[in-house]
């Protein structure tokens, strides 16, 4: 057995040594961006909506603001119950957390769509720029939804 493991070692040894050396070189994780979708207005000149999920990378960062190329103005804004009743809150920003998650979804944390051309018809994409508060910024496509069909899945 001895003699057996002093053959391989020769040839195992670099090879662990040079993968342990790769894992330095490698890239942390960066942030990602899913099931993004827009609901359109229901009646034109009225705000339509929008949603995703992130997910943090390496290093924990701030989303500070997401635009859309077919609204004129992009806003953050949290749902919420207060007195019985439904509020909405801007947000000016959210923190993401290192390897955590974010979801803006109907009901809590969403975009406010303001000035969506008429252009964005439901089955197109429209694609969302998150900026970050290092300057760092990622785009993701979100399909458009029509006011009354169902979310995507």
């Amino acid at each position: 057995m001895r003699a057996m493991m002093a053959m391989v070692a020769p040839v195992v040894a670099p090879v662990v040594g040079g993968a342990l050396l790769l894992t330095g070189c490698l890239k942390p994780a960066a942030i990602e961006a899913d099931h993004a979708w827009v609901r359109l207005p229901a009646v034109e000149g009225r705000p339509g909506s929008g949603y995703f999920t992130l997910h943090g990378g390496a290093a924990a960062t701030t989303l500070v603001a997401v635009s859309t190329d077919y609204a004129i103005r992009t806003e953050m804004h949290e749902s919420m119950m207060s007195g019985g009743m439904a509020t909405m809150a801007k947000i000016d920003s959210i923190p993401l957390p290192a390897g955590g998650e974010v979801t803006f979804q109907p009901g809590g944390r969403h975009l406010m769509l303001f000035g969506v051309s008429r252009d964005l018809k439901p089955g197109d994409n429209t694609l969302l720029t998150f900026t970050f508060a290092d300057g760092s910024r990622i785009q993701r496509k979100a399909v458009a939804v029509g006011a009354g069909d169902p979310a995507p899945e």
